[in-house]
């Protein structure tokens, strides 16, 4: 809600500089405007206003800075911040597309305010939120944050997206019932997913007896890392097994730990760079990319790289999305 605010009933007498202010017909060119002497805006790819307007960015970016049932390494709600702020310094011409994505319009949303009453209560406040963003007919890119927020997206995009699957990158099955006393938890993300849309699992190396059993009881669609990594083929196999409106779930443990260390439970084995770039633009080149995110960064002091690669890979699938996007019917 937005509140006006009269300056004259404040209890302290404006000074004259103010006064001076208040009764400017023009404020200076920066405060709305790019101005060479001021650094870029802290907007993911440091999108000037004119590139990232609301009214006209066909993609909302909705950082979601949410971490309560992490259970080795915390620190994944900081992962928004140092994401956008690595985007920063980015180049934004993808030579392997010869396109600019940008273009399209960013939006930078603020970051969503964590509820600590407890997940579900925060899934609610994630549904609501996305939801009102796909009503205004925006491409909605999510940013944790721990994975669990993956739940609270899927759902809204699934009330608006019939047939829809999703496609996931992990390290992790994440299919327990429930941990830690909750079904609405990191390592539940998929289960409760599964429950509404039909999902593709890519880059597993880690799962419990429990989530073993799972998959084969229910013919999950499961793609373990050590199928992927080097196999080109594959990426046309994981494709033909979604449907045709896609919601991709990027968690960067997915990733080898040796380019993508910054993760609460790194997993040795996993995806290159490459490997998930294949399988992305596979699927934007055959499918119809809905909405993504991009979940799990866990930022390390003093080691930005890895911060970048998750930057980085928000705008290739963007690119993949847009360019490769427009020439398929859905």
């Amino acid at each position: 809600m937005l509140i006006d605010i009269d300056r004259r009933s404040s209890l302290v007498p404006p000074t004259l500089i103010q006064e001076k202010w208040f009764n400017m017909a023009n404020i200076p060119v920066f405060v709305d405007h790019h101005d060479a002497r001021f650094s870029l805006p802290f907007t993911y790819g440091g999108l000037l206003p004119e590139e990232s307007a609301f009214a006209s960015a066909q993609v909302a970016l909705l950082p979601i800075p949410y971490e309560q049932t992490t259970t080795y390494g915390t620190g994944t709600k900081e992962g928004p911040q140092a994401l956008i702020a690595a985007s920063r310094h980015m180049e934004l011409y993808d030579e392997e597309l010869d396109y600019e994505v940008y273009k399209v319009g960013i939006h930078t949303l603020h970051e969503l305010e964590p509820i600590v009453s407890g997940p579900q209560a925060m899934l609610d406040r994630i549904t609501e939120v996305t939801g009102e963003l796909l009503d205004h007919g925006k491409f909605v890119v999510g940013l944790g944050g721990e994975h669990t927020i993956s739940f609270g997206l899927v759902r809204a995009f699934a009330e608006r997206f019939p047939g829809l699957s999703v496609l996931q990158f992990d390290a992790h099955a994440d299919l327990r019932d429930t941990y830690q006393g909750t079904p609405y938890n990191h390592a539940s993300v998929l289960r409760r997913i599964s429950e509404i849309v039909p999902a593709v699992q890519v880059g597993i190396r880690s799962l419990s007896r429990e989530e073993a059993v799972w998959v084969k009881e229910h013919g999950a669609r499961l793609f373990y890392a050590s199928e992927v990594v080097g196999s080109p083929r594959i990426a046309t196999t994981i494709s033909d097994a979604l449907t045709d409106q896609v919601y991709i779930t990027i968690c960067l443990d997915g990733l080898d730990p040796s380019i993508m260390p910054a993760v609460g439970t790194p997993e040795p084995g996993g995806l290159g760079w490459y490997d998930v770039l294949r399988i992305v633009r596979r699927v934007a080149e055959t499918r119809h990319i809905v909405g993504f995110d991009v979940v799990e960064l866990f930022p390390i002091p003093g080691n930005i790289a890895p911060d970048f690669l998750a930057a980085k890979l928000v705008y290739k699938v963007l690119g993949y999305r847009f360019k490769l996007g427009e020439s398929h019917p859905g």
